[in-house]
Protein backbone atom coordinates (compact mmCIF):
# COMPACT_ATOMS: atom_id res chain seq x y z
CA UNK A 1 0.00 0.00 0.00
CA UNK A 2 1.86 3.03 -1.28
CA UNK A 3 1.28 6.74 -0.81
CA UNK A 4 1.77 8.85 -3.92
CA UNK A 5 3.10 12.34 -3.38
CA UNK A 6 1.45 14.91 -5.63
CA UNK A 7 2.60 18.46 -6.21
CA UNK A 8 -0.69 20.39 -6.34
CA UNK A 9 0.39 23.65 -4.67
CA UNK A 10 2.42 21.61 -2.20
CA UNK A 11 -0.65 20.50 -0.24
CA UNK A 12 -0.56 16.80 -1.11
CA UNK A 13 1.33 15.01 1.66
CA UNK A 14 1.37 11.76 3.61
CA UNK A 15 -0.93 10.99 6.51
CA UNK A 16 0.64 11.00 9.99
CA UNK A 17 -1.13 7.69 10.78
CA UNK A 18 -1.05 4.21 9.29
CA UNK A 19 -3.38 3.93 6.28
CA UNK A 20 -4.20 0.27 7.05
CA UNK A 21 -5.28 1.16 10.58
CA UNK A 22 -7.31 4.06 9.22
CA UNK A 23 -9.23 1.92 6.74
CA UNK A 24 -10.07 -0.63 9.42
CA UNK A 25 -11.19 1.90 12.02
CA UNK A 26 -8.40 0.98 14.44
CA UNK A 27 -7.10 4.48 15.24
CA UNK A 28 -10.06 6.60 14.11
CA UNK A 29 -13.68 6.08 15.13
CA UNK A 30 -16.01 5.08 12.29
CA UNK A 31 -18.06 8.25 12.80
CA UNK A 32 -14.97 10.25 11.78
CA UNK A 33 -14.62 8.28 8.54
CA UNK A 34 -16.63 8.55 5.34
CA UNK A 35 -16.09 6.45 2.21
CA UNK A 36 -17.27 7.40 -1.26
CA UNK A 37 -16.96 5.24 -4.36
CA UNK A 38 -16.73 8.23 -6.68
CA UNK A 39 -16.33 11.98 -6.73
CA UNK A 40 -19.47 13.80 -5.58
CA UNK A 41 -18.47 17.48 -5.14
CA UNK A 42 -21.54 18.66 -3.17
CA UNK A 43 -21.62 15.69 -0.77
CA UNK A 44 -17.86 15.88 -0.15
CA UNK A 45 -18.09 19.65 0.35
CA UNK A 46 -20.80 19.26 3.01
CA UNK A 47 -18.87 16.53 4.85
CA UNK A 48 -15.65 18.58 4.83
CA UNK A 49 -17.63 21.53 6.23
CA UNK A 50 -19.00 19.28 9.00
CA UNK A 51 -15.53 17.98 9.90
CA UNK A 52 -14.16 21.53 9.90
CA UNK A 53 -16.89 22.58 12.37
CA UNK A 54 -15.85 19.64 14.62
CA UNK A 55 -19.04 20.11 16.63
CA UNK A 56 -18.02 17.62 19.36
CA UNK A 57 -14.27 18.42 19.38
CA UNK A 58 -13.35 14.93 18.16
CA UNK A 59 -10.60 16.19 15.86
CA UNK A 60 -12.27 16.44 12.47
CA UNK A 61 -12.29 13.41 10.20
CA UNK A 62 -11.38 11.71 6.92
CA UNK A 63 -13.12 11.31 3.56
CA UNK A 64 -11.81 8.47 1.37
CA UNK A 65 -12.65 8.73 -2.33
CA UNK A 66 -12.52 5.59 -4.44
CA UNK A 67 -13.81 3.14 -1.82
CA UNK A 68 -17.41 2.04 -1.70
CA UNK A 69 -19.19 2.05 1.67
CA UNK A 70 -21.37 -0.75 3.01
CA UNK A 71 -23.21 0.04 6.24
CA UNK A 72 -20.49 2.50 7.25
CA UNK A 73 -17.59 0.13 6.50
CA UNK A 74 -15.23 0.17 3.50
CA UNK A 75 -15.60 -2.40 0.73
CA UNK A 76 -12.11 -3.73 -0.04
CA UNK A 77 -10.36 -4.07 -2.39
CA UNK A 78 -11.32 -0.54 -3.45
CA UNK A 79 -13.21 0.32 -6.61
CA UNK A 80 -10.59 3.02 -7.18
CA UNK A 81 -10.49 6.29 -9.07
CA UNK A 82 -9.19 6.92 -12.55
CA UNK A 83 -5.58 8.12 -11.99
CA UNK A 84 -6.09 10.87 -14.57
CA UNK A 85 -9.01 12.25 -12.51
CA UNK A 86 -7.13 12.58 -9.20
CA UNK A 87 -5.24 15.75 -10.12
CA UNK A 88 -8.46 17.36 -11.41
CA UNK A 89 -10.29 16.45 -8.17
CA UNK A 90 -7.53 18.04 -6.08
CA UNK A 91 -7.66 21.24 -8.12
CA UNK A 92 -11.44 21.36 -7.83
CA UNK A 93 -11.21 20.86 -4.05
CA UNK A 94 -8.79 23.77 -3.79
CA UNK A 95 -11.23 25.90 -5.73
CA UNK A 96 -14.20 24.78 -3.58
CA UNK A 97 -12.23 25.52 -0.42
CA UNK A 98 -11.88 29.13 -1.54
CA UNK A 99 -15.29 29.88 -3.04
CA UNK A 100 -17.77 27.33 -1.58
CA UNK A 101 -16.89 27.31 2.17
CA UNK A 102 -16.93 30.34 4.45
CA UNK A 103 -14.40 30.98 5.91
CA UNK A 104 -12.04 29.32 3.42
CA UNK A 105 -11.01 25.80 4.37
CA UNK A 106 -8.72 23.24 2.72
CA UNK A 107 -8.29 19.58 3.69
CA UNK A 108 -4.99 17.74 3.41
CA UNK A 109 -5.15 15.60 0.24
CA UNK A 110 -3.22 12.32 0.01
CA UNK A 111 -3.39 9.97 -3.01
CA UNK A 112 -2.78 6.28 -2.24
CA UNK A 113 -2.45 3.13 -4.29
CA UNK A 114 -4.19 0.18 -2.62
CA UNK A 115 -4.17 -3.28 -4.21
CA UNK A 116 -3.38 -1.68 -7.56
CA UNK A 117 -6.26 0.81 -7.35
CA UNK A 118 -6.00 4.56 -6.76
CA UNK A 119 -7.82 6.35 -3.95
CA UNK A 120 -7.70 9.87 -2.55
CA UNK A 121 -7.76 10.45 1.22
CA UNK A 122 -8.95 13.85 2.46
CA UNK A 123 -7.82 14.62 6.00
CA UNK A 124 -10.06 17.36 7.44
CA UNK A 125 -8.85 18.50 10.90
CA UNK A 126 -11.09 20.69 13.05
CA UNK A 127 -10.87 24.26 11.74
CA UNK A 128 -9.32 27.20 13.55
CA UNK A 129 -12.05 29.71 12.60
CA UNK A 130 -15.34 27.89 13.07
CA UNK A 131 -18.20 27.93 12.49
CA UNK A 132 -17.98 27.08 8.81
CA UNK A 133 -20.81 27.01 6.31
CA UNK A 134 -20.90 25.59 2.81
CA UNK A 135 -22.95 26.20 -0.32
CA UNK A 136 -26.14 24.15 -0.44
CA UNK A 137 -25.63 23.47 -4.16
CA UNK A 138 -23.10 24.26 -6.85
CA UNK A 139 -23.93 26.02 -10.08
CA UNK A 140 -24.78 29.42 -11.49
CA UNK A 141 -27.81 29.96 -9.24
CA UNK A 142 -27.45 32.49 -6.37
CA UNK A 143 -25.28 31.01 -3.64
CA UNK A 144 -27.16 29.73 -0.56
CA UNK A 145 -24.99 28.73 2.40
CA UNK A 146 -25.87 26.33 5.23
CA UNK A 147 -24.19 25.05 8.40
CA UNK A 148 -23.24 21.35 8.48
CA UNK A 149 -22.22 19.11 11.41
CA UNK A 150 -21.68 15.41 12.07
CA UNK A 151 -24.37 13.40 13.87
CA UNK A 152 -22.98 9.95 14.45
CA UNK A 153 -21.61 8.82 11.08
CA UNK A 154 -23.83 11.16 9.06
CA UNK A 155 -23.40 14.71 7.78
CA UNK A 156 -26.52 16.78 8.51
CA UNK A 157 -27.56 20.41 8.28
CA UNK A 158 -27.39 22.16 11.67
CA UNK A 159 -30.80 23.47 12.65
CA UNK A 160 -32.57 24.68 15.78
CA UNK A 161 -30.60 24.13 18.98
CA UNK A 162 -27.68 22.60 17.10
CA UNK A 163 -27.36 25.70 14.92
CA UNK A 164 -27.52 28.02 17.93
CA UNK A 165 -24.90 25.96 19.75
CA UNK A 166 -22.65 25.90 16.69
CA UNK A 167 -22.87 29.67 16.34
CA UNK A 168 -22.01 29.93 20.03
CA UNK A 169 -18.68 28.30 19.16
CA UNK A 170 -17.71 31.24 16.95
CA UNK A 171 -13.93 31.56 16.84
CA UNK A 172 -13.57 29.15 19.77
CA UNK A 173 -10.90 26.53 19.28
CA UNK A 174 -9.99 24.03 22.03
CA UNK A 175 -6.92 25.15 23.96
CA UNK A 176 -4.82 22.19 22.84
CA UNK A 177 -5.37 23.05 19.16
CA UNK A 178 -4.59 26.77 19.44
CA UNK A 179 -1.29 28.27 18.33
CA UNK A 180 1.08 29.29 21.11
CA UNK A 181 2.48 32.76 20.43
CA UNK A 182 5.27 32.20 22.97
CA UNK A 183 6.65 29.16 21.13
CA UNK A 184 8.34 28.73 17.79
CA UNK A 185 9.29 25.88 15.51
CA UNK A 186 12.62 25.55 17.32
CA UNK A 187 10.77 24.35 20.43
CA UNK A 188 9.71 21.14 18.69
CA UNK A 189 12.01 18.11 18.76
CA UNK A 190 12.31 16.25 15.46
CA UNK A 191 13.47 13.15 17.36
CA UNK A 192 10.25 13.07 19.39
CA UNK A 193 8.15 13.52 16.25
CA UNK A 194 10.01 10.70 14.48
CA UNK A 195 9.60 8.38 17.49
CA UNK A 196 5.87 9.05 17.48
CA UNK A 197 5.53 8.36 13.75
CA UNK A 198 7.50 5.12 14.07
CA UNK A 199 5.41 3.97 17.00
CA UNK A 200 2.06 4.58 15.30
CA UNK A 201 3.29 3.00 12.05
CA UNK A 202 2.88 6.11 9.92
CA UNK A 203 4.04 6.01 6.29
CA UNK A 204 5.43 9.47 6.98
CA UNK A 205 8.16 7.91 9.12
CA UNK A 206 9.85 6.64 5.95
CA UNK A 207 10.20 10.18 4.61
CA UNK A 208 11.56 12.04 7.65
CA UNK A 209 15.18 12.05 6.49
CA UNK A 210 14.14 14.05 3.42
CA UNK A 211 11.91 16.51 5.30
CA UNK A 212 12.77 19.59 7.30
CA UNK A 213 11.21 20.07 10.72
CA UNK A 214 8.92 22.70 9.21
CA UNK A 215 7.74 20.41 6.40
CA UNK A 216 7.20 17.59 8.86
CA UNK A 217 5.31 19.81 11.30
CA UNK A 218 3.10 21.22 8.55
CA UNK A 219 2.19 17.76 7.28
CA UNK A 220 1.15 16.76 10.81
CA UNK A 221 -0.77 20.01 11.42
CA UNK A 222 1.51 20.84 14.37
CA UNK A 223 2.16 24.47 13.42
CA UNK A 224 0.40 27.42 11.85
CA UNK A 225 1.32 30.73 10.27
CA UNK A 226 3.46 31.79 7.28
CA UNK A 227 7.01 30.50 6.92
CA UNK A 228 8.45 33.75 8.25
CA UNK A 229 6.37 33.55 11.45
CA UNK A 230 5.65 29.91 12.32
CA UNK A 231 3.97 29.16 15.66
CA UNK A 232 3.56 25.74 17.27
CA UNK A 233 0.16 24.53 18.41
CA UNK A 234 -0.25 23.72 22.08
CA UNK A 235 -0.76 19.98 21.58
CA UNK A 236 2.41 19.83 19.50
CA UNK A 237 4.37 21.36 22.38
CA UNK A 238 2.79 18.98 24.89
CA UNK A 239 3.90 15.89 22.94
CA UNK A 240 6.95 16.99 20.97
CA UNK A 241 8.78 19.60 23.09
CA UNK A 242 11.50 18.26 25.39
CA UNK A 243 10.34 20.56 28.23
CA UNK A 244 6.65 21.38 27.67
CA UNK A 245 6.38 22.58 31.28
CA UNK A 246 8.04 25.82 30.16
CA UNK A 247 4.79 26.63 28.38
CA UNK A 248 2.32 24.76 30.64
CA UNK A 249 3.56 25.05 34.24
CA UNK A 250 0.88 22.76 35.68
CA UNK A 251 1.50 19.94 33.21
CA UNK A 252 2.80 17.27 35.56
CA UNK A 253 1.66 14.22 37.52
CA UNK A 254 2.31 14.05 41.27
CA UNK A 255 2.22 10.64 42.96
CA UNK A 256 1.86 10.96 46.73
CA UNK A 257 2.07 8.02 49.16
CA UNK A 258 0.48 8.36 52.63
CA UNK A 259 1.63 5.39 54.75
CA UNK A 260 -0.38 6.66 57.74
CA UNK A 261 -3.32 8.02 55.76
CA UNK A 262 -3.95 11.57 54.47
CA UNK A 263 -4.03 12.90 58.03
CA UNK A 264 -0.63 11.45 58.93
CA UNK A 265 2.59 13.41 59.28
CA UNK A 266 4.57 11.24 56.88
CA UNK A 267 4.23 11.14 53.11
CA UNK A 268 6.45 10.73 50.07
CA UNK A 269 5.96 12.50 46.75
CA UNK A 270 7.36 12.00 43.25
CA UNK A 271 6.59 14.26 40.29
CA UNK A 272 6.63 13.34 36.61
CA UNK A 273 7.09 15.84 33.80
CA UNK A 274 8.20 15.88 30.17
CA UNK A 275 6.33 15.10 26.93
CA UNK A 276 2.78 14.18 27.80
CA UNK A 277 2.74 10.54 26.66
CA UNK A 278 6.17 9.86 28.22
CA UNK A 279 5.07 11.49 31.48
CA UNK A 280 1.92 9.34 31.52
CA UNK A 281 3.74 6.08 30.88
CA UNK A 282 6.48 6.86 33.43
CA UNK A 283 3.90 7.59 36.14
CA UNK A 284 1.99 4.37 35.38
CA UNK A 285 5.19 2.28 35.44
CA UNK A 286 6.22 3.85 38.76
CA UNK A 287 2.83 3.18 40.38
CA UNK A 288 2.74 -0.39 39.07
CA UNK A 289 6.25 -1.11 40.33
CA UNK A 290 5.92 0.34 43.82
CA UNK A 291 2.27 0.31 44.80
CA UNK A 292 0.39 -2.42 42.90
CA UNK A 293 0.51 -5.89 44.47
CA UNK A 294 -1.31 -9.15 44.00
CA UNK A 295 -2.63 -11.17 46.93
CA UNK A 296 -2.96 -14.96 46.63
CA UNK A 297 -5.46 -16.75 48.88
CA UNK A 298 -4.90 -20.51 49.13
CA UNK A 299 -7.98 -22.54 50.04
CA UNK A 300 -7.78 -25.75 52.07
CA UNK A 301 -10.71 -27.33 50.21
CA UNK A 302 -9.52 -26.86 46.61
CA UNK A 303 -6.35 -26.58 44.56
CA UNK A 304 -7.19 -23.30 42.85
CA UNK A 305 -6.07 -20.17 44.66
CA UNK A 306 -7.95 -16.86 44.57
CA UNK A 307 -5.98 -13.92 43.23
CA UNK A 308 -6.78 -10.26 43.73
CA UNK A 309 -4.88 -7.06 43.07
CA UNK A 310 -4.92 -4.34 45.70
CA UNK A 311 -5.77 -1.95 42.84
CA UNK A 312 -6.30 -3.48 39.36
CA UNK A 313 -3.83 -1.99 36.89
CA UNK A 314 -6.49 -1.55 34.20
CA UNK A 315 -8.58 0.66 36.50
CA UNK A 316 -5.58 2.77 37.56
CA UNK A 317 -4.49 3.17 33.94
CA UNK A 318 -7.93 4.24 32.73
CA UNK A 319 -8.37 6.71 35.61
CA UNK A 320 -5.01 8.37 34.94
CA UNK A 321 -5.39 8.41 31.13
CA UNK A 322 -8.86 9.92 31.59
CA UNK A 323 -7.36 12.67 33.75
CA UNK A 324 -4.59 13.41 31.23
CA UNK A 325 -7.09 13.48 28.35
CA UNK A 326 -9.79 15.62 29.94
CA UNK A 327 -8.05 18.03 32.31
CA UNK A 328 -7.55 21.69 31.41
CA UNK A 329 -4.00 22.69 30.55
CA UNK A 330 -4.84 26.34 31.02
CA UNK A 331 -4.96 25.72 34.80
CA UNK A 332 -1.72 25.49 36.74
CA UNK A 333 -2.88 22.50 38.76
CA UNK A 334 -1.09 19.15 38.34
CA UNK A 335 -2.83 15.80 38.26
CA UNK A 336 -2.45 14.18 41.67
CA UNK A 337 -2.52 10.48 42.55
CA UNK A 338 -2.98 9.99 46.29
CA UNK A 339 -2.24 6.46 47.51
CA UNK A 340 -2.99 5.23 51.01
CA UNK A 341 -3.68 1.97 52.78
CA UNK A 342 -7.40 2.21 52.04
CA UNK A 343 -7.70 3.68 48.55
CA UNK A 344 -6.07 5.25 45.51
CA UNK A 345 -7.41 8.62 44.34
CA UNK A 346 -6.81 10.32 40.97
CA UNK A 347 -7.59 14.04 41.17
CA UNK A 348 -7.66 16.48 38.22
CA UNK A 349 -8.98 19.95 37.40
CA UNK A 350 -11.51 21.02 36.32
CA UNK A 351 -14.39 18.57 36.32
CA UNK A 352 -16.08 16.99 33.29
CA UNK A 353 -18.17 18.80 30.70
CA UNK A 354 -21.32 20.46 32.02
CA UNK A 355 -23.44 17.97 30.10
CA UNK A 356 -22.16 15.09 32.29
CA UNK A 357 -24.50 14.06 35.12
CA UNK A 358 -23.00 12.43 38.20
CA UNK A 359 -25.74 9.80 38.60
CA UNK A 360 -25.33 8.58 35.02
CA UNK A 361 -21.54 8.73 35.32
CA UNK A 362 -21.64 6.36 38.29
CA UNK A 363 -23.63 3.94 36.16
CA UNK A 364 -21.07 4.18 33.36
CA UNK A 365 -23.68 5.63 31.00
CA UNK A 366 -22.70 9.30 30.80
CA UNK A 367 -21.08 10.68 27.65
CA UNK A 368 -19.78 14.23 27.32
CA UNK A 369 -21.34 16.19 24.48
CA UNK A 370 -18.06 17.90 23.72
CA UNK A 371 -14.44 16.96 24.44
CA UNK A 372 -12.05 19.49 25.96
CA UNK A 373 -8.87 18.39 24.15
CA UNK A 374 -9.43 17.16 20.62
CA UNK A 375 -5.78 16.94 19.50
CA UNK A 376 -4.59 15.33 22.74
CA UNK A 377 -7.31 12.73 22.32
CA UNK A 378 -6.25 12.13 18.72
CA UNK A 379 -2.61 11.55 19.68
CA UNK A 380 -3.50 9.30 22.64
CA UNK A 381 -5.74 7.16 20.43
CA UNK A 382 -2.97 6.75 17.85
CA UNK A 383 -0.65 5.62 20.67
CA UNK A 384 -3.28 3.10 21.88
CA UNK A 385 -3.44 4.86 25.23
CA UNK A 386 -7.16 5.55 24.99
CA UNK A 387 -10.14 4.58 22.87
CA UNK A 388 -12.06 7.78 23.53
CA UNK A 389 -15.83 7.98 23.10
CA UNK A 390 -16.55 7.63 26.81
CA UNK A 391 -15.14 4.11 27.26
CA UNK A 392 -12.87 5.01 30.21
CA UNK A 393 -15.47 5.04 32.98
CA UNK A 394 -17.08 1.71 31.96
CA UNK A 395 -13.59 0.15 31.82
CA UNK A 396 -12.85 1.29 35.37
CA UNK A 397 -16.15 -0.13 36.59
CA UNK A 398 -15.52 -3.42 34.79
CA UNK A 399 -11.93 -3.79 36.02
CA UNK A 400 -12.92 -3.21 39.66
CA UNK A 401 -15.80 -5.70 39.40
CA UNK A 402 -13.64 -8.39 37.78
CA UNK A 403 -11.06 -7.95 40.53
CA UNK A 404 -13.70 -8.39 43.24
CA UNK A 405 -13.12 -4.84 44.51
CA UNK A 406 -15.72 -2.39 45.79
CA UNK A 407 -17.19 -0.02 43.22
CA UNK A 408 -15.08 3.04 42.36
CA UNK A 409 -16.30 6.43 43.57
CA UNK A 410 -16.64 9.31 41.10
CA UNK A 411 -16.93 12.83 42.43
CA UNK A 412 -17.23 16.42 41.20
CA UNK A 413 -18.89 19.47 42.74
CA UNK A 414 -21.84 21.51 41.44
CA UNK A 415 -19.42 23.88 39.68
CA UNK A 416 -17.57 21.00 37.98
CA UNK A 417 -14.35 22.51 39.34
CA UNK A 418 -12.59 19.15 39.96
CA UNK A 419 -12.93 15.46 39.19
CA UNK A 420 -11.87 12.69 41.57
CA UNK A 421 -11.82 8.94 40.97
CA UNK A 422 -11.41 6.86 44.13
CA UNK A 423 -10.45 3.19 43.85
CA UNK A 424 -11.02 1.36 47.17
CA UNK A 425 -8.37 -1.21 48.03
CA UNK A 426 -9.42 -4.84 47.68
CA UNK A 427 -10.55 -6.08 51.13
CA UNK A 428 -8.27 -9.12 50.99
CA UNK A 429 -5.27 -6.97 50.10
CA UNK A 430 -6.07 -4.73 53.06
CA UNK A 431 -5.96 -7.77 55.33
CA UNK A 432 -2.78 -9.47 54.19
CA UNK A 433 -1.53 -9.78 57.75
CA UNK A 434 -4.55 -11.86 58.72
CA UNK A 435 -6.09 -15.11 57.55
CA UNK A 436 -9.02 -14.33 55.28
CA UNK A 437 -10.58 -17.52 53.91
CA UNK A 438 -7.37 -19.47 53.91
CA UNK A 439 -3.67 -18.72 53.79
CA UNK A 440 -2.83 -15.31 52.34
CA UNK A 441 0.54 -14.71 50.66
CA UNK A 442 1.94 -11.65 48.94
CA UNK A 443 2.93 -12.60 45.42
CA UNK A 444 4.59 -9.53 43.92
CA UNK A 445 6.55 -8.48 46.98
CA UNK A 446 7.45 -12.04 48.04
CA UNK A 447 7.75 -15.22 45.99
CA UNK A 448 7.39 -15.11 42.23
CA UNK A 449 3.89 -16.06 41.07
CA UNK A 450 3.31 -19.13 38.95
CA UNK A 451 2.52 -17.13 35.81
CA UNK A 452 5.65 -14.99 36.06
CA UNK A 453 7.71 -18.07 36.94
CA UNK A 454 6.43 -19.81 33.81
CA UNK A 455 7.39 -16.80 31.71
CA UNK A 456 10.89 -16.56 33.19
CA UNK A 457 11.61 -20.18 32.34
CA UNK A 458 10.73 -19.57 28.67
CA UNK A 459 12.76 -16.41 27.96
CA UNK A 460 15.65 -17.18 25.62
CA UNK A 461 17.92 -14.25 24.84
CA UNK A 462 15.96 -11.29 23.44
CA UNK A 463 12.39 -12.07 22.36
CA UNK A 464 9.49 -10.05 20.94
CA UNK A 465 6.22 -9.83 22.85
CA UNK A 466 4.47 -12.12 20.34
CA UNK A 467 7.25 -14.70 20.67
CA UNK A 468 6.91 -14.70 24.44
CA UNK A 469 3.12 -14.92 24.21
CA UNK A 470 3.32 -17.87 21.82
CA UNK A 471 5.89 -19.59 24.04
CA UNK A 472 3.58 -19.29 27.04
CA UNK A 473 0.64 -20.46 24.93
CA UNK A 474 -1.71 -17.53 25.60
CA UNK A 475 -4.12 -16.49 22.84
CA UNK A 476 -5.29 -13.08 24.11
CA UNK A 477 -2.71 -10.28 24.17
CA UNK A 478 -4.40 -8.30 26.98
CA UNK A 479 -4.43 -11.35 29.26
CA UNK A 480 -0.76 -12.05 28.53
CA UNK A 481 0.25 -8.46 29.26
CA UNK A 482 -1.74 -8.18 32.50
CA UNK A 483 -0.95 -11.64 33.92
CA UNK A 484 2.59 -12.33 32.72
CA UNK A 485 4.43 -9.42 31.14
CA UNK A 486 3.57 -6.43 33.33
CA UNK A 487 4.14 -8.22 36.68
CA UNK A 488 7.54 -9.46 35.44
CA UNK A 489 8.48 -5.94 34.31
CA UNK A 490 7.23 -4.40 37.57
CA UNK A 491 9.42 -6.78 39.60
CA UNK A 492 12.44 -6.06 37.34
CA UNK A 493 12.71 -9.75 36.43
CA UNK A 494 12.64 -8.93 32.73
CA UNK A 495 13.41 -5.67 30.93
CA UNK A 496 12.84 -3.95 27.59
CA UNK A 497 15.67 -3.74 25.09
CA UNK A 498 14.38 -0.26 24.12
CA UNK A 499 13.07 1.18 27.41
CA UNK A 500 13.06 4.73 26.00
CA UNK A 501 10.61 3.59 23.29
CA UNK A 502 8.19 1.22 25.07
CA UNK A 503 5.83 1.00 22.06
CA UNK A 504 8.53 0.54 19.43
CA UNK A 505 7.82 -2.05 16.75
CA UNK A 506 11.39 -3.27 17.35
CA UNK A 507 10.83 -3.79 21.09
CA UNK A 508 12.14 -7.00 22.63
CA UNK A 509 12.39 -8.38 26.17
CA UNK A 510 15.15 -10.17 28.05
CA UNK A 511 15.91 -11.41 31.56
CA UNK A 512 17.48 -8.98 34.01
CA UNK A 513 20.26 -10.06 36.35
CA UNK A 514 17.57 -10.54 38.99
CA UNK A 515 15.54 -12.68 36.60
CA UNK A 516 18.55 -14.79 35.67
CA UNK A 517 19.38 -15.31 39.34
CA UNK A 518 15.83 -16.47 40.04
CA UNK A 519 15.87 -18.91 37.14
CA UNK A 520 19.27 -20.29 38.11
CA UNK A 521 17.95 -20.91 41.62
CA UNK A 522 14.80 -22.64 40.35
CA UNK A 523 16.12 -24.64 37.39
CA UNK A 524 15.25 -27.92 39.06
CA UNK A 525 11.81 -26.89 40.36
Amino acid sequence: MEALIGDTRGVCVKLPIDINALLHGETVEWERLEFKKGWHPVKVLHTLCAFANDFHNLGGGYVVLGIEEDDGRPVLPPAGLNPSDIDAIQKELLNLGNRAIQPSYHPVMVPYEIDGNHVLVLWAPGGQTRPYRARKALGKQPAEYQWFIRKGSNTVRATGDDERELLGLTATVPFDDRVNLRASLDDLSKNLIVEFLEEVGSDLADEVSDLSVLALARQMQLVDGPDEAVFSRNAALMFFAEEPQRFFPGMQIDVVWFPDGPGGDIFTEKSFAGPLHRMLRDALEYIARLYLDETVIKHPDRAEATRAANFPYAAVEEALVNAVYHRSYELREPIEIRIGREDLVVLSYPGPDRSVRLDRLREGRSLARRYRNRRIGEFLKELDLTEGRGTGIPKILRAMKQNGSAEPIFEFDVDHSYFAVTLPIHPNAAETTEEVTGEVTGEVTGEVGEHVARLLRLVEGEMRRKELQDAVGIVHEDHFRETYLRPALAEHLIEMTRPDKPRSSKQKYRLTAKGKAWRDAHDDS
